[in-house]
């Protein structure tokens, strides 16, 4: 099962397989506090894009668009899909540092997933 989590909470599945997706590490948390199995930054969004979108809700639909043609040809991204079909007796969860746990590049990731894997 694929699930999207914010990395600043309390893990709820210390079981899963845990997925670092942002491509800055996030703040005040520690690499051993961060309870990860991978950090996989180069599947985040780009600099340029993550700086446009500014986690603001109203260019979300936009960002998501955008995004989605980032992640096309993206190496990370099938790298991603390979994790998440390897572990497959696992629970998947994808870690975000966004405050917004609606709007966010996880939510794009495990829907895309979701698609291409069943």
């Amino acid at each position: 099962m694929l699930k999207t989590e914010r990395i600043y909470t309390k893990p709820a599945d210390m079981d899963g397989f845990r997925i670092l997706v942002d491509r800055l590490w996030p703040r005040g948390i520690s690499k051993a506090n961060a309870h990860l199995d991978c950090w996989l930054k180069e599947v985040g969004p780009s600099n340029d894009l993550r700086k446009w979108f500014g986690h603001d809700p109203a260019k979300y639909e936009e960002f998501k668009e955008r995004y989605l043609k980032e992640l096309k040809g993206n190496v990370a991204y099938e790298i991603l899909k390979e994790m998440v079909t390897s572990n497959a007796d696992k629970d998947i969860i994808l870690l975000y540092g966004a405050k917004d746990e609606e709007h966010n590049q996880a939510i794009i990731l495990k829907e895309l997933l979701e698609i291409e894997l069943g």
